[in-house]
């Protein structure tokens, strides 16, 4: 009797793309979790509205601890992704507060893992969502993992995000001008954190036709400045980090 085929990362997210409810999505984060061998993955995901849900493997007891003791509000994973438009390893975020601390050590207690690797992502119309996946394992170990798999990450993060917009209510279909090369470059780099100066440089253009480009790509997006538009490139799949 033959093996089944491994499961490959194309077939899962393709399953994502069709899932129906938050339950398909609960099944598939664990599927996508045991793929990539890690102790947890997460998506949590807050609409333009306010409405929150998620999916994903943290023990019920933590997550329930979590709500209750209200750790957004200390939670330096949200709090510094929030802030961000690029992939974040938690060792970059700022840990050095006594709550902060305090969270951490509790997070490590009840089996979250103390390496986590974070994609901030934003919907068209204010959505905030954060793809999380976590390990416990040496630092050398998961920058190995990290490295190989980023891009995946990343990919896995936008495409929950898309489906999950799709089961927003009464969502409008967003219609975008395409942004040109040179704007997707622009914006590509911005977010990645490069200064105004840094991308002329590497686009070898000036910091002028820059601010032309950018200007462009932030009418077509309908954004009120260069952070927005980012952000709606992102969140849009029209630039990915």
């Amino acid at each position: 009797m033959n093996a089944a085929p491994p499961v490959r990362l194309e077939t899962l997210l393709e399953a994502v793309e069709r899932a129906s409810d938050l339950e398909d999505l609960q099944r598939l984060i664990g599927q996508l979790r045991d793929f990539h061998r890690v102790d947890h993955m997460v998506y949590h995901w807050v609409s333009a509205t306010g409405d929150q849900y998620g999916c994903g493997t943290y023990p019920d007891i933590w997550v329930r601890r979590y709500l209750e003791q209200d750790y957004l509000r200390v939670d330096p994973v949200v709090q510094g992704c929030y802030q961000r438009f690029h992939p974040v390893d938690w060792k970059q975020l700022d840990w050095s507060g006594k709550a902060a601390r305090a969270f951490q050590q509790e997070a490590i207690s009840y089996g979250i893992g103390h390496q986590g690797y974070s994609v901030p992502v934003r919907g068209p119309n204010g959505q905030f969502a954060l793809f999380t996946v976590s390990h416990d394992c040496d630092d050398a170990s998961w920058e190995a993992f990290i490295a190989r798999h980023r891009r995946d990450l990343v990919l896995i993060a936008h495409t929950f995000n898309q489906r999950a917009l799709e089961f927003e209510p009464d969502r409008a279909a967003d219609k975008v001008q395409p942004l040109s090369p040179r704007e997707v470059d622009g914006l590509t780099l911005l977010a990645m954190g490069y200064s105004r100066a840094q991308v002329a440089q590497t686009l070898s253009i000036s910091e002028h036709t820059l601010r032309v480009y950018i200007e462009s790509a932030r009418f077509k997006l309908g954004a009120v400045n260069t952070v927005h538009a980012v952000a709606r490139a992102t969140a849009r799949g029209l630039i990915v980090i």
